[in-house]
């Protein structure tokens, strides 16, 4: 494994860190000796949040489409050492015919406008070495019908990675990109409907399997502790996009 101790002690942000991926990877932070915070706009959320997480976590409540707020929300923080955003919530699909502009648009204010907001709020805050994670996925790269709202925050998502690098550094700035993962993103959807997809994905994968979250998050926590890496966008997705 990885030397995860070097988070030892570094103050961890994970906006979205209240389930799912998020709150793997703030679990797996603290278990790594990092100071965790956890943000959500649901109070409820982040209570449920630090039941799991060990003493000395915190958390807020935030809704991170608000620029006012997110900057507050760091101003209450004060420095800290690494930013990871997995605030998102499930992308439907729908034909482009279909798509209601208005929830795209909600979409796009939570998964990319909130991610700008979250970066102009941190940057000031970031200790020397720190580093800033952010989401994206293989719909980018790998769209199916139906998915052009979500292929296209995908994308916007690896751009903004990688423009972020080089104007924010030496802050270190990377992305992470799961395929389908075992988590509550899929949670609305039927539970036949949902095995099933994981049993196709499964099938259609050189892994034969789908990701789980604690594979996703040991990929944010080595975007925080690899110091030579930044404009990268780490691919975990079973070789889903090979085949």
């Amino acid at each position: 494994m990885p030397p995860f101790d070097k988070l030892a002690g570094q103050r961890v942000v994970v906006l979205g860190g209240t389930s799912g991926i998020g709150l793997a990877v703030a679990e797996a932070a603290a278990a790594a000796g990092a100071v965790v915070t956890v943000a959500s706009s649901r109070k409820e959320n982040v209570e449920r949040a630090l039941d799991r997480l060990p003493a000395g976590s915190t958390g807020e409540v935030a809704d991170l489409t608000d620029p006012a707020l997110v900057r507050d929300l760091f101003a209450r923080l004060g420095e800290i050492d690494h930013l990871v955003y997995t605030a998102g919530d499930p992308l439907p699909l729908a034909p482009v015919t279909e798509i209601d502009l208005d929830a795209a648009r909600d979409f796009f204010a939570l998964r990319y406008f909130g991610v700008l907001a979250a970066v102009q709020a941190a940057v000031p805050k970031l200790r020397e070495g720190g580093s800033i994670t952010l989401t994206t996925g293989t719909a980018g790269p790998r769209p199916v019908p139906g998915a052009a709202v979500t292929a296209s925050i995908c994308g916007a998502m690896e751009g903004l990675t990688r423009a972020l690098a080089v104007e924010l550094a030496p802050i270190r700035v990377n992305a992470v990109m799961p395929g389908v993962v075992r988590s509550n993103l899929w949670a609305s959807l039927p539970d036949d409907f949902r095995e099933q997809l994981y049993a196709d994905t499964a099938a259609a994968t050189p892994l034969n399997r789908v990701g789980e979250v604690d594979d996703i998050a040991e990929a944010y926590l080595y975007t925080m502790t690899q110091r030579h890496a930044t404009g990268t966008i780490m691919t975990l997705d079973g070789g889903a996009v090979l085949t």
